[in-house]
């Protein structure tokens, strides 16, 4: 069994890893260490298992084969200082801090075709988890590109609080109760109203922009569009982010243009992987609340444009915590 640092492990993407790999084949034995804001010391499980949460320090990283990055950008900028002279050591980034190393890997498990990976992939020191939203549409467009030729998409994304953490969640919660009881309302994060309100944009003083999480997006599909094997050769589609008021989950709308005519329920049928449930015209469509917990995506809401006798128009929802953490640790499981 292979060692596996876990830094930030009671943020919202640690809880996650630890949860899969408590309820997964036990070849990862995790290692936790808090995030900046986090109490060292304290004692907590990993599924059934006691586990006490160490202090983030050089020793701490040491003989980890790899270490999960699911915290601050500050604990991950001192992780990546102390993991320099490990060389044994691989990083696997769920958040995006050491994406712009030149040694950095961009990867989405679910997505490569494993006997198409370049090993450079597993070798390389710093291994950067795919936006899930991007990993959510490359899953979808390769699998409807390999079933019907696709000649254009337009996709809007739907993004949750929870992709700016704990801080991100429990500001929409303390916007809602603030409006309720007519106090003044809380705004570090995203600089604006998301309480019951759709956002194209954040407030001038946000921590992050929402343009620059849009074109994260859009680089990070666009990468993962061209990997080989099935479904390669897509086009990219337009994308719009919008700030959606809901605490969890992705929810996308998209509009798919074909080269010819297309028959839903070969595309019904043709879409079900191991990694995508598709919702029949008997089924509910899905819902980002009833895709917390779930691998994969969830497809439905299947219908034709009355508009275009060529496009159709899909709904999509995905938890994007577990889509992040089900392709770090299978990462992880690569190295070890």
């Amino acid at each position: 069994m292979s060692t596996v640092v876990l830094i930030g492990s009671d943020t919202l993407l640690g809880r996650e890893i630890r949860d899969i790999v408590a309820t997964s084949d036990g070849d990862i034995s995790l290692r936790l260490v808090a995030d900046i804001d986090e109490a060292a010391g304290a004692l907590t499980r990993v599924g059934d298992e006691p586990a006490v949460v160490g202090g983030l320090t050089a020793t701490s990283l040491a003989g980890g084969r790899a270490v999960f990055l699911a915290g601050s950008a500050e604990s991950s900028r001192k992780a990546l200082e102390f993991a320099a002279d490990e060389t044994e050591t691989t990083i696997v980034d769920l958040t995006g801090a050491a994406e712009d190393r030149p040694d950095a890997r961009l990867r989405a498990p679910m997505v490569e075709a494993s006997e198409d990976a370049d090993e450079a992939d597993y070798e390389s020191a710093v291994q950067v988890i795919a936006h899930p939203a991007a990993i959510a549409l490359a899953l979808f467009l390769r699998r409807l590109h390999a079933i019907e030729a696709v000649r254009a998409s337009v996709i809007q994304i739907f993004a949750p609080a929870s992709e700016h953490g704990t801080e991100g969640v429990e500001e929409l919660q303390g916007q809602t109760v603030s409006l309720l009881s007519f106090k003044k309302l809380p705004h570090a994060v995203f600089d604006t109203q998301l309480s019951f309100s759709m956002l194209a944009k954040y407030g001038e003083e946000a921590k992050v922009a929402l343009e620059e999480t849009e074109l994260r997006i859009e680089r990070h599909l666009a990468s993962l569009l061209a990997l080989p094997g099935a479904g390669e050769g897509v086009p990219m589609p337009s994308l719009r982010l919008i700030q959606a008021p809901v605490f969890h989950g992705y929810s996308f709308g998209a509009w798919v243009e074909f080269e010819s005519d297309p028959n839903l329920e070969t595309l019904e049928s043709g879409l079900v992987t191991g990694s995508i449930e598709v919702r029949g015209s008997e089924f509910e469509a899905p819902t980002n609340v009833g895709q917390a917990g779930q691998s994969g995506i969830a497809v439905g809401a299947i219908s034709p444009d009355r508009n275009r006798p060529e496009a159709c128009w899909f709904w999509l929802a995905a938890d994007n915590l577990r889509l992040t953490a089900e392709n770090g640790v299978a990462v992880a499981r690569q190295l070890v």
